[in-house]
């Protein structure tokens, strides 16, 4: 089996001896290094899916770093990104933070302060993907129930018995058990605080 590719950073900015000198540094902590001299090829070709982070430089020709930072976030890329600057004011970097930036940092960059937001942004990367893919399972799953077994779960939630529950659907108790022990299993939940953790705001969203 293959071994899994380390993290992707993409590395924009148009001086080449800029981007070949962190390009190299980056690669010292085993991260797998993109450069781009061309933030409008970036901004097309780059692989999305990709674990990873961002660099970018503030000040580019023809689309300014922030400029290019509003429009991943406008598509909703959910890489992190670094913004660099040479010529940072406090406006440009509240404007950064404020557009969806996860640092900004002055050139020249030191290395140890560029290496830790990178290492901090991948393990945000990552985190960000798994309770991605966890939403996304827990939606298949609740997909899954019947609109009874949602119903149950919805008052299950909201804390009622059994007995309760019963009463409140016209059902008996059996009937209820029956249905919490269906939907548990469905949901692959092994306890009740697990099912209201992982469910009870799906469960609030579906509630007419």
């Amino acid at each position: 089996m293959n071994a899994p590719l380390s993290p992707l950073i993409h590395l924009i900015d148009d001086d080449d001896a800029v981007r070949n000198s962190l390009a190299l540094l980056i690669s010292t902590v085993g991260l797998r290094v993109q450069g781009w001299s061309d933030p409008q090829q970036f901004l097309r070709e780059f692989p999305r899916n990709d674990i990873g982070a961002i660099v970018l430089d503030v000040r580019m020709p023809g689309i300014s770093g922030l400029a290019l930072l509003e429009t991943l976030v406008a598509q909703g890329v959910d890489q992190p990104v670094i913004m660099l600057t040479g010529h940072g004011t406090v406006e440009m970097c509240r404007r950064a933070f404020k557009s969806g930036a996860a640092e900004f940092l002055e050139k020249p960059v030191d290395d140890e302060a560029l290496l830790e937001a990178l290492q901090n942004a991948v393990r945000q990367h990552v985190k960000s993907r798994e309770r991605l893919g966890a939403d996304r399972a827990a939606r298949e799953r609740y997909a899954q129930l019947s609109e009874r077994e949602r119903e149950v779960a919805g008052l299950i939630v909201e804390g009622l018995t059994n007995k309760e529950i019963g009463r409140a659907l016209s059902l008996s108790p059996r009937t209820v058990e029956t249905h919490r022990a269906n939907l548990f299993a469905k949901l692959q939940a092994e306890s009740l605080a697990q099912l209201i953790r992982r469910y009870a705001s799906l469960i609030d969203e579906a509630a007419p």
